[in-house]
């Protein structure tokens, strides 16, 4: 029994099958002269004896059916070969020509060639996200993805879900995210992190399984519905499991108990507000900031950056970190400022 299939899904709605299809490419068949006259060169090489020039030209006009001046006299053999490179040649060219043709005027061309780099582009991706599901919250997720130019697959069971994907940095696969084959071929080997918003608990909580145990690395955020869903996801492997109902619920009693705390941290996190951003700057192994002090001038007099919270390698989050508190490589800090500050910081951690 066949394994399930993925496909690329291109934006006019059509989906191309990664490993197999149905039609030559384009490209094969513009192949097919090179091949008829290379056999035709070789033959009258081996055949006639002849050298590579006159092999060649001879094979030229037999393909061509113009029959110009042969160059020397043939043998027997060689004139059966010529006779059965004639018939050959003539029906392989008929065929590769129309073939080629249909493909350009019906627009598979164009197809193929956008297939191809869609799969160069999945093959060479690294440290990209791995959206499941492409429903309305998995759009909504796409879309911010998109917007901060991060690299992404998004999966999908339904082509049409695809019709009209226009996101930039993102990659449409049509397969089913609960097989390992699917996850794969959408490079989970190779990505950072894997966001699961399928529509059921039971497909996240598969997805979660599958994915861990192909990436025990993987940093994993699942969605769940039901309230007993989210320790089953902890328990597949889930690193972080989010509950739309219940932060909306959180969310509008703030709004109505703190709405200026709402509406400060909704400023601070949406990224086309460019006065105040609050974000997370994991500092690197050999970094400017490793065994540095929270109090140390280059990080709040020089760059101008508040520090909120200092999370540690070992998970301990401190929160308003005490001014002596020594900064060690693979701690995560919670920083608020501009956002030409952070992306200072954030260089100063890299570095």
């Amino acid at each position: 029994m066949p394994g399930p299939q993925a496909f690329i899904a291109a934006p006019d709605g059509s989906h191309h099958e990664l490993e197999r299809r149905r039609l030559p490419p384009v490209v094969l068949l513009l192949l097919v002269p090179v091949l008829l006259l290379g056999t035709g060169t070789l033959g009258y090489m081996l055949i006639e004896g002849w050298g590579v020039m006159d092999a060649l030209y001879m094979t030229v006009i037999t393909v061509t059916t113009v029959g110009y001046l042969e160059v020397h006299t043939l043998s027997q053999g060689g004139r059966v070969f010529t006779m059965t490179l004639a018939l050959g040649g003539v029906f392989t060219l008929f065929y590769a020509a129309t073939a080629t043709i249909s493909a350009v005027l019906s627009g598979r061309a164009r197809g193929d060639l956008w297939r191809q780099r869609m799969e160069r582009t999945l093959a060479n991706l690294q440290d990209h996200v791995i959206v499941c599901g492409m429903g309305r919250m998995g759009r909504f997720v796409c879309r911010e993805f998109s917007a901060l130019e991060m690299p992404f697959v998004v999966i999908d069971r339904e082509p049409h879900v695809f019709e009209g994907f226009d996101l930039r940095h993102g990659i449409p696969l049509v397969g089913d995210a609960t097989s390992d084959e699917v996850l794969r071929k959408a490079g989970v080997d190779r990505a950072r992190v894997l966001v699961t918003v399928a529509a059921s608990d039971a497909d996240n909580l598969f997805v979660t399984m599958s994915a861990r145990l192909l990436n025990d690395k993987l940093n994993i955020v699942a969605r769940a519905e039901e309230e007993g869903a989210e320790k089953k996801l902890m328990r597949a492997g889930a690193s972080r499991v989010i509950s739309p109902y219940m932060i909306g619920a959180g969310r509008m009693t703030q709004a109505v108990l703190r709405p200026a705390v709402i509406d400060f941290l909704e400023l601070a996190t949406r990224e086309d507000y460019m006065e105040l951003q609050i974000e997370e700057v994991a500092v690197q192994e050999g970094s400017a900031l490793a065994g540095m002090l929270i109090r140390d001038g280059r990080i709040r007099r020089d760059l101008g950056v508040i520090v909120v919270a200092v999370k540690h390698r070992d998970g301990r989050m401190a929160f308003n970190p005490d001014p002596d508190l020594a900064l060690s490589s693979g701690d995560t800090l919670i920083a608020l400022g501009h956002r030409r500050q952070m992306e200072e910081l954030e260089k100063l951690a890299a570095s």
